[in-house]
């Protein structure tokens, strides 16, 4: 993006001003009363300090803009009426005593390019008006009236543009945004799919390749170790963040003396810091190795709450085999909760005493 500094923008806006105050001294005595000349060009050079003075904002604020109108009014009004007119037609002591004319056009520029188009338009309308009414519709073109409406009408035309540029600018990088985070997050999906296979290929693969060389003659206890398995996978589909190696053996663990235990992550742990999540799979491993219970449920609680994860153990009497090895199945009257425990988000703050 090509972008010109403000600077030079205010500059070369300073450089046409102090032209026209530059005619202006040179034909002050063009004018009966050089006393309103330089009333007008202390006006004119006021009105272009004001306007041209820093901002944080683009828009000109309303009492400059007014005082710019109400110059635009006054100036061509003090010049002229120390000028000559001969009938209809205007007589000057010389060309450059229509100085005026050029520097409202410019002042009316530059309120135009200050996001004040209404007082822009009105200042050159009263411009228009004063020539006709002083010198005639022919002094229009003569003494360049035409060319500083022209120069407000650019100045618009000019602003519409860079304004539609701008948006235009501002969508684009919108789409762009949007596209890298769609982008970003099928690369995210690909990879976590990646990841899944690659875990699941190392985790089965061995045993896959024991129940080809067996031809599926297994024994009861590699029966059971095959369902221990589909287990662990399930865990790194549903458990995603809840896992770390330790956590996995533990699980495996439990699983083997008879409990069943199911991970449930459902992202409420995805902005965790790593010392966080570390400390949370910590306690996590420490719960379910301490556990007697032959139900562990570990879930992970939304964002907005003062806790990471909730931990729930649950005893019964009697628990048959298919709970044993990790399937589902219905609660009873009989579960009992000997379990309970809520890991926070933020490790506890230990304050010293002194």
């Amino acid at each position: 993006m090509i972008t010109v500094p403000r600077f030079v923008i205010v500059a070369l806006a300073a450089v046409f001003s102090v032209y026209h105050l530059v005619l202006a001294v040179v034909s002050i005595n063009d004018g009966r009363s050089p006393g309103q000349y330089l009333l007008a060009m202390l006006l004119y050079a006021g009105a272009t300090v004001l306007s041209l003075m820093p901002s944080d904002r683009p828009r000109m604020a309303l009492w400059p803009a007014l005082f710019n109108l109400a110059v635009a009014i006054a100036v061509p009004l003090l010049v002229t009426s120390q000028l000559m007119v001969d009938g209809a037609d205007y007589v000057p002591g010389s060309d450059r005593s229509t100085w005026y004319v050029a520097a409202i056009g410019t002042l009316m520029v530059i309120t135009s390019a200050r996001r004040r188009y209404g007082i822009a338009w009105l200042g050159v309308a009263s411009l228009v008006i004063h020539t006709v009414l002083w010198a005639g519709a022919g002094a229009l073109a003569s003494l360049g009236v035409v060319g500083s409406v022209l120069w407000v009408v650019v100045s618009r035309a000019l602003s519409r543009s860079l304004d539609k540029a701008s948006r235009d600018a501002r969508t684009y990088a919108m789409a762009e945004r949007e596209t890298a985070e769609w982008q970003a997050a099928q690369e995210a999906h690909l990879f976590e799919r990646q990841f899944r296979l690659e875990q699941t290929s190392r985790m089965a693969l061995p045993m896959l390749r024991h129940i080809v060389a067996v031809e599926g003659e297994l024994t009861e206890g590699q029966r059971r170790e095959c369902l221990f398995l589909e287990g662990a996978i399930r865990d790194e589909i549903r458990g995603r963040k809840l896992l770390n190696d330790r956590v996995r053996e533990q699980v495996m663990v439990a699983r083997r003396r008879g409990a069943v235990v199911n991970l449930l992550d459902e992202g409420g742990i995805d902005d965790l810091s790593d010392e966080d999540l570390e400390r949370v799979h910590g306690e996590l491993a420490r719960a379910i190795r301490d556990s007697t219970s032959n139900l562990i449920i570990a879930r992970t609680v939304p964002e907005g709450s003062d806790v990471a994860v909730t931990v729930v153990g649950l005893s019964a009497s009697g628990a048959g085999e298919a709970r044993a090895l990790g399937s589902e199945a219905e609660e009873d009257d009989e579960d009992s909760v000997d379990l309970w425990l809520e890991i926070p988000r933020e490790a506890p703050r230990v304050e010293r005493v002194e």
